[in-house]
């Protein structure tokens, strides 16, 4: 009996790579006969014609599923939408854009079938993408990695295959502002990772912007480290600390020296700005996690599906 694959694509704005990422998988499966596979398209607010598009593709295909979200909540909700449907063995996440190759699903199977709960990839170069792109990321890997509970490969992607006892532990997981990737890393089931080089995008422009990516970086850490939090102490001590140095070394060098050299106003100024840094600082930190105790405290769904094609 034949091996039934799941994978999950987000949409966003993707219409046009809608066909190619369909043709490029079914050329791909085609080659491998001891599986089936289904495709979980999500539809993540497009604003384009994308759910037309998916619903024309899945007329004459009961193999392509389709969920409608209400509006745009993101690729970390859509992809976990996939997922909490996905029926297959193995679950492949991929993004519709094939800068994930599809080439590479029967190597991920492959791994998979030797015994690998999950199997990442991980890019060795990624052809167009800018140098300021290039410098952040490996800003973000070396700073994520050097304070968060979780390690995470540098340059790992969400293109990888799970399998389904990984999936049935995700849907365990409530939280609402969550990194897919980062959780899936956490639950420290048997991995393996392959390399690729990842092409230029299709068509189309990038869904993810500066914006974005550093608010993604923000919940990414926030997620899984509490430093942040401990570092507001400790800059608060460092700051007490330097502050209460200054002022007495103002003080003594008035005394023994000259009286004039700083006027009392001098004195508040630099005792009001460094107060005022550390409390501010302080408050920052605290509030990025308040943010997150309240959106689970809120118990808002994760996502909310208007339409589903082909999914009972």
């Amino acid at each position: 009996m034949k091996k039934l694959i799941s994978l999950v694509i987000p949409i966003y704005n993707e219409e046009k790579n809608i066909q190619p990422i369909y043709g490029e998988i079914r050329g791909v499966f085609s080659s491998l006969p001891d599986y089936d596979f289904e495709i979980i398209f999500i539809n993540d607010g497009s604003r384009d014609n994308g759910f037309l598009e998916l619903v024309k593709l899945s007329e004459n295909n009961k193999n392509i599923k389709v969920l409608d979200f209400s509006r745009n909540f993101g690729k970390e909700a859509a992809t976990s939408a996939g997922c909490h449907h996905a029926r297959g063995e193995a679950v492949i996440t991929l993004d519709a854009d094939l800068q994930h190759p599809p080439v590479l699903i029967p190597e991920l199977i492959k791994k998979w079938e030797e015994g690998f709960e999950v199997v990442y990839t991980v890019r060795k170069e990624n052809k167009g993408a800018s140098a300021t792109k290039k410098i952040t990321s490996k800003l973000y890997y070396w700073l994520f990695n050097k304070i968060s509970s979780v390690e995470s490969t540098p340059h790992s992607t969400d293109f990888r295959i799970m399998d389904r006892k990984v999936m049935e532990t995700f849907r365990k997981f409530p939280e609402k502002e969550r990194i897919f990737r980062g959780i899936i890393d956490w639950m420290g089931y048997k991995r393996a990772k392959i390399e690729f080089i990842a092409p230029e995008r299709n068509i189309g422009k990038a869904g993810y912007s500066y914006r974005k990516l550093v608010g993604l970086a923000v919940n990414s850490i926030t997620a899984f480290s509490l430093l942040p939090l401990r570092l507001a102490g400790y800059l608060g001590i460092l700051i007490t600390s330097v502050s209460f140095i200054l002022l007495l070394f103002m003080a003594i060098t008035e005394w023994l020296f000259n009286p004039s050299n700083f006027t009392p106003l001098a004195f508040v100024a630099v005792t009001n700005t460094l107060l005022i840094g550390l409390v501010l600082i302080c408050l920052g930190f605290i509030a990025l996690y308040i943010a997150r105790i309240h959106e689970e405290v809120a118990g808002r769904p994760l996502y909310i599906i208007r339409n589903k094609v082909n999914i009972e």
